[in-house]
This record gives C-alpha cells, sequence and structure tokens, in this order.
C-alpha cells in the first residue's frame, strides 16, 4: 500500500511457453465424463471420470490421480458411479502445448503435504462479514494529501477498516507500533480514547477494525525467532489496547524474499517466510475463531510466481518473486480474505499465458482468476499452488487517480466483478475458475482518498456489491 503513487520497480520477465486447459463437464445423466488423463490439466468444477466414478476438480490440477486424491481435502471430489462402466485412462497424453520453461525441481516424495484447506462448500467462520464486502485503509498514523478523517466518521458502508500502518521499531527488530497521527500533522486527531471509543462502536455494529502492518514505508523482516516472539508480542499488545478483530499484513519492498535454492512454497525453508507463518499461527491459536486475517500483497509478490518463483535454481531473477505464495498457503485454512493490490504494477502473465496490464476490466478478472483458479509454480506442474477458496478473494484497487497507478474507473471494476461472479462480459479472457458467486468483495487504497474524490468509490460499489446474487 502507497502512502504516494510509486511506480513499479521491477520489470517482468520473459515468458513461459503454453498451457492447454482441458476442460470437460457433467452431463444430467449419470454417463460417464471422459477418461482422467495424467497429461491433461484440470481446472475447478471440470469433470473427469475413472474406475467407473466421476469426479470434480476442486481447482487447478495435472497428475494427480483422482482416486488417490479424492478424500475430504483433497483436489478431487468423487460424485460416485457413472454409467456402470470403467473408463480406463487413455495410454498416451493427449496432445498440448509445451508446459512453461523452466521448471524447477519436484517436492521431495517424503516432504508433508500442505496444510488441509477447507472445503469450498463449508463456510469459514468470519464472524459477520457480508457475503460480499467493501475494505478499505484509513490513514490512521499518518498525514497526506488526502487529509485526515476520523474513525467515528468512518461512513458505515464500509465493512473492513484496516488501520495503516503498524511499523516496526527496526527493520529486524519484529517489535511493531501503532500511534495516531499527532495533532502537529493531523489537525483536529480524535483523542486516543475517542479513537478506542469510536473502534469499539463499528465493532458493535458488525463492521471488522484490523491493524494493517507494513505499507510503503514499513519493511518488516522476521530473521529470528526472537524477532517473530516480538512480533506477535507486540501486535498482540496493539490488538488488546484497541479492541481489534485481527490483523492485515501488507508487506511490501523487501520484506519477504527468498533464500536462494528454496524452491517449494508447501515447504519453505527461508526464515522471513517460516517466522512470519508461526507467528500468524500463533495469533490465531491466541484470538481463535473469531480472529480475521487479511493480505494486502502486490501482484509481484504473488501471481508473478507463476513464471517465476524467488531466484528459481536457474538464477537471474529477484528473489522476491512469488515470495507471499508460501505465507498465502501455509495460512488458508484461517486466511479471511486476500486481495491483492491489482495497482503499481507491471505486466503480469495470466494464466492464458497472455501478459495483462493495469488500467481495465482485464487486469482485475486475470489477476483474480489465478488465485482461484489456482496455478503451476514457476512453470512446474508437480508443484501448483492450490487455488483458495472464492469467499477468500477480493482484489484491490485505488479509489481515485492520486490513491496509485491502475486507476479504473467505476464500470470497469464493475464489469470486472460481474465477468468473475457470473461469467458475463469477460472481453478476450476465459475465466478458468468457473462461476464465483460467493467472491468477496473489494478492497481500496484508500478510504481517506475516497473521501477526497467525494466517495466516488464507496458510492459506486457498496449498492452494487449488495445487488450482486
Amino acid at each position: 500500500m502507497r502512502r504516494s503513487v510509486l511506480l513499479a520497480t521491477a520489470a517482468i520477465l520473459a515468458a513461459a511457453g503454453s498451457l492447454v486447459y482441458v476442460a470437460s463437464t457433467a452431463s444430467a445423466a449419470v454417463a460417464c465424463a471422459p477418461a482422467w488423463s495424467a497429461s491433461s490439466v484440470y481446472v475447478k468444477d471440470n469433470v473427469a471420470s475413472k474406475g467407473g466414478n466421476n469426479y470434480t476438480a476442486r481447482w487447478w490440477t495435472q497428475g494427480e490421480d483422482p482416486v488417490l486424491k479424492s478424500g475430504q481435502w483433497d483436489v478431487w471430489i468423487n460424485n460416485g458411479a457413472c454409467g456402470g462402466t470403467t473408463n480406463p485412462s487413455p495410454s498416451s497424453p493427449s496432445p498440448s502445448s509445451p508446459s512453461p520453461s523452466p521448471s524447477s525441481p519436484s517436492p521431495s516424495p517424503s516432504s508433508p503435504s500442505p496444510s488441509p484447506s477447507t472445503s469450498p462448500s463449508t463456510p469459514i467462520p468470519v464472524g459477520g462479514l457480508p457475503k460480499h464486502a467493501l475494505i478499505g485503509y484509513l490513514h490512521a498514523s499518518f498525514a497526506n494529501g488526502a487529509g485526515y478523517l476520523k474513525m467515528a466518521d468512518v461512513p458505515a458502508e464500509w465493512d473492513i477498516i484496516n488501520l495503516s500502518f503498524g511499523e516496526p521499531t527496526s527493520v529486524t527488530s519484529g517489535d511493531i507500533r501503532f500511534t495516531l497521527c499527532p495533532a502537529t500533522e493531523c489537525p483536529g486527531v480524535e483523542t486516543e480514547a475517542q479513537f478506542i471509543a469510536a473502534i469499539k462502536a463499528k465493532r458493535q455494529a458488525g463492521k471488522k477494525v484490523l491493524l494493517s502492518i507494513g505499507g510503503q514505508n514499513g519493511q518488516v523482516q522476521l530473521t529470528t525467532t526472537a524477532a517473530r516472539d516480538k512480533f506477535v508480542s507486540s501486535v498482540s499488545a496493539i490488538i488488546d489496547k484497541y479492541g481489534l478483530d485481527g490483523v492485515d499484513i501488507d508487506f511490501e519492498g523487501h520484506s519477504l524474499s527468498l533464500n536462494t535454492g528454496d524452491t517449494d512454497f508447501k515447504n519453505p525453508t527461508t526464515p522471513v517466510i517460516v517466522n512470519l507463518i508461526s507467528a500468524l499461527k500463533s495469533l490465531k491459536t491466541r484470538y481463535g475463531a473469531g480472529f480475521v486475517l487479511t493480505m494486502a500483497p502486490e501482484t509481484f509478490f504473488v501471481q508473478l510466481g507463476y513464471q517465476y518463483y524467488g531466484s528459481g535454481p536457474w538464477g537471474g531473477q529477484d528473489p522476491r518473486a512469488g515470495s507471499y505464495l508460501p505465507v498465502i498457503h501455509a495460512v488458508r485454512d484461517f486466511l479471511t480474505v486476500l486481495h491483492v493490490q491489482d495497482y503499481n504494477s507491471g505486466s503480469i502473465m495470466g494464466l492464458d499465458n497472455q501478459y495483462h496490464s493495469m488500467g481495465g476490466a482485464d487486469f482485475h478478472i486475470a489477476m483474480t482468476d489465478m488465485m482461484m483458479a489456482g496455478f503451476p509454480v514457476a512453470g512446474n506442474t508437480a508443484n501448483v499452488f492450490p487455488g483458495l477458496r472464492e469467499d477468500q478473494v477480493a482484489f484491490g484497487a485505488p479509489s481515485s487517480v492520486s490513491a496509485g497507478n491502475g486507476y479504473v474507473a467505476p464500470a470497469g471494476v464493475q464489469q470486472a466483478v460481474n465477468c468473475l461472479v457470473k461469467g458475463a462480459n469477460c472481453g478476450g479472457y476465459t475465466v478458468r475458475s468457473g462461476l464465483n458467486p460467493n467472491f468477496r468483495g473489494l478492497m481500496t487504497w484508500s478510504i481517506n482518498w475516497d473521501r477526497f474524490y467525494n466517495w466516488e468509490f464507496k458510492n459506486s460499489h457498496e449498492p452494487f456489491l449488495n445487488a450482486l446474487p
């Protein structure tokens, strides 16, 4: 998240090869779907048959045998017997375009399985969030051209309010501090007692108020277990003092990067990654089912992982590429909302193996589809990032031209949502994740900038989200 407009700092690297997505759908009868093939790629809601049963894919998959991978937490859903006969898998792979390269090493057979994720049909206890939420950042600790806004004056339409920002005393200390903007910088700022009372009132009204940690200036590197433990204790102290619902992780810059040789997002070894995961799990344990966790990574740290992950075994790439993926994957069981910043970004390759650029509905569609469909990491089809549940996914857009690069007018933002939710008006992009009626909603930087521009974001999108099925 940016206190001021920040241009993208990293150029996107050369394109990988192409993938062919093999789609099949279940018929109304119990006929067998086309036979499962180990060489074919399946995405969410695709249906294949094996051993006389039909199976539906929960997310992107290739080479995962549906007979063996149809448990409660696995990629395939067993739909039961079909057609009364067995459809053997083809003995030879179906024609397809080459898979992306370069590939990274497959996970060791002895590596532990990823954490089980809740079935897409099972709602996560999100503590009263509306089906489609409006999420915004409130400049609480600093001043800029957008002006200061008291917590009590935040309009009721905002469902999640992220307090910006909690920042460390030093990059590697893990000691997070949060203070209200001083009166010398923010004339008219409320007292701390008024601020706490306003937060309590928001929560009583069903809103979620979170501490956003990091931001443009708040580099956080948990390089040691001591820093990890200090992070947990200091963040807990802020949550308890102000009566908050949880945290938003907005690590930017050089907060997260992967050490050389750390190539499996399911089993990370880099200390700053491992310690952050451990810290978030500790906070979840401390606060229980009511703990709200959101994340606001930039596209460079997430979707770029489709092409490149860290420096990779081939060398030459930025070690920060895709570095949020192990964190997202490790906390997917209790992650409330992921809202990637679809702004201040270079062009990023989507699942259609085409580059997508900011400024229209297309970028939002392609980037968000990746998070719900899943994708192979660094082109390695043996190491696939499983898609998140649709209710865990939103996307971030600047509230105005002053808030960040990549502003899209309300009509374009709503076109993207309609495409993702209803499959309507998707332009030239084919959505791999299918229809997503439980798509969580929209995030913006920021509530302050939205007020500065006469509430264009709120007034346009809150009624739109409420009208979605």
